[in-house]
């Protein structure tokens, strides 16, 4: 299937029925068709051809999302930007997918005159609400533009390219076909609860998960909310008037929203699921959200290269047979999907056994076509047959994952390895934590130091040598930070994840030079 075909099939069940809705806009499955028809043309008349790259640069928006369905009519390729990016980053990423269009929303006009002179390849700028010097806007674009349908053959499966977080060097153009989206909708519709016609509400950026997500949606005839910033009273007023029966939040936005004062009293009965996943959950709070949100929370683990369904934890996995609540699984990342192989694999190559800790491996129809114009990478990633998550964890001997770090987060100490989400596990269960990151530094006694950066609940205080004591407690005094800070923020990636490397930056700045 292309991207198109999920609106289409979405459409065939239903023309009439709601498929984009934000704030007072509703555009129905119909509209949304007519509407790919006349992008798809005007991107024919503009020289855009089956395979060109079309970047669309804007923050969660029903129209900017509708055009992504007529760059898929046209047979284009989907190259999402995110805005949160530095302009800097961003021209990196349309020059190095060859982007012959950027259709931009007009807030980040600036941003676009900036890069601008240094995007020969960008021959067409569409703004969404407003004519430019340099843009033609959206409406004059489209004037005229008939909506009879369109159908140009596909030159290849490319289906998007997306680009990587960039937290290793510059971004990297993960090819996704048509194929691998397919395989991730398949498992979604196979692994996770879905009754009637769904409702999803996107919060999280469309360029990221939030988007992915609306495909299995749309293939059942479901209604996409669409927030166009993160507002955790928004989301919850929204959950109750549309009846949303499925969303997806970073563990950030789950801490955040459990301390939430109208969580209580917010209907909340006609959630199904509620996925969580870009970064690793804190086992104590997703127990509380089982509590406080109810048995309807649901992991997803997948990266940009092999997107959202690597493993999967269905909201009744969280519970034993008997009801109750099964703790010793809330800290793993689920069982591997029915279409995906996994394994954790040592630095020569070799398979391990169930319990043994190495690089978590893959293979499936989910792993990308490969990174764009980078055969190197490409087959860096996918050396001795398997594509490497950069992920270290373990197989139980019930098929459930356990993810103990990336590979780089992990910290040698005293000759131990120490993983520093297990660090984080521990500090999470502290009632006055809200967040926390740890991260190893230099020491010249114990090669690398554990250290605790932790954001706290609002009004709540706490020593450090309270917060060692209690890591101490719990896993030992190897594995218990040598140093902790208390600030009053992290440092946040687009996606909501803590910014490890931001935070060892701004430590190491403040290290006294080595003698």
């Amino acid at each position: 299937m292309r991207l198109i075909d999920y609106l289409d099939k979405g459409a065939s069940l239903g023309e009439g029925a709601p498929c984009l809705t934000m704030g007072t806009t509703d555009l129905s499955y119909g509209d949304v068709q007519r509407f790919s028809h006349r992008v798809a043309r005007a991107l024919q008349r503009s020289g855009i051809h089956a395979g060109d790259k079309v970047a669309v640069l804007a923050s969660n928006d029903a129209t900017a999302f509708a055009c992504v369905f007529g760059i898929s009519r046209a047979a284009a390729v989907w190259c999402p930007v995110n805005p949160r990016n530095e302009a800097a980053e961003n021209r990196f990423v349309l020059d190095a997918f060859d982007c012959g269009c950027l259709i931009f929303a007009g807030a980040y006009a600036p941003m676009v005159e900036q890069m601008r002179a240094k995007l020969p390849k960008v021959k067409l700028f569409v703004c969404l609400d407003q004519p430019w010097p340099f843009a033609v806007s959206l409406a004059q674009w489209l004037e005229g533009m008939s909506d009879e349908a369109l159908d140009v053959p596909v030159v290849d499966d490319v289906a998007m390219i997306a680009g990587t977080g960039g937290t290793t060097g510059q971004p990297k153009g993960v090819m996704l076909s048509g194929r691998n989206l397919e395989t991730m909708s398949a498992l979604t519709l196979m692994g996770y609860p879905f009754d009637g016609r769904p409702t999803y509400l996107a919060l999280a950026p469309l360029t990221h998960a939030a988007g992915v997500l609306t495909f299995p949606v749309m293939a059942l005839g479901g209604r996409l909310v669409i927030m166009p910033k993160p507002d955790l009273t928004d989301f919850l007023a929204l959950v109750e008037k549309h009846r949303v029966t499925h969303t997806f939040l970073p563990p950030t936005l789950i801490y955040m929203l459990l301390q939430h004062e109208k969580l209580a009293t917010t209907q909340l009965d006609s959630l199904q699921c509620f996925w969580y996943g870009a970064a690793p959950i804190s086992a104590a709070r997703l127990e509380e959200a089982l509590a406080k949100i109810g048995p309807v929370m649901a992991q997803l683990f997948g990266q940009t290269e092999a997107p959202m369904m690597i493993s999967m934890m269905a909201p009744k996995d969280h519970f034993n047979a008997d009801g109750s609540v099964a703790q010793s699984r809330l800290s793993s990342a689920g069982r591997p999907g029915p279409l995906v192989q996994v394994a954790t694999m040592n630095s020569e190559g070799e398979l391990l056994k169930a319990g043994e800790t190495g690089e978590i491996v893959i293979r499936s129809s989910l792993v990308m076509l490969g990174y764009y114009r980078d055969a190197k990478a490409t087959e860096e990633v996918g050396r001795f047959g398997w594509h490497h998550t950069g992920d270290i964890g373990r197989l139980d001997a019930d098929g459930f994952l356990y993810i103990v770090d990336r590979a780089k987060d992990m910290i040698i100490t005293g000759g131990f390895n120490v993983y520093s989400v297990e660090v984080e596990q521990a500090l999470m269960q502290h009632p006055d934590v809200q967040d926390s990151a740890v991260i190893g530094l230099p020491d010249d006694k114990w090669g690398e130091k554990v250290v605790a950066v932790l954001q706290l609940h609002a009004g709540r205080s706490v020593q450090p040598e309270e917060i060692v004591a209690f890591v101490k407690a719990r896993i030992g005094s190897v594995k218990a930070p040598k140093l902790v800070e208390i600030w009053a923020d992290l440092p946040r990636s687009k996606v909501g994840k803590v910014m490890k490397k931001d935070i060892r930056a701004e430590m190491l700045q403040r290290m006294p030079a080595p003698h």
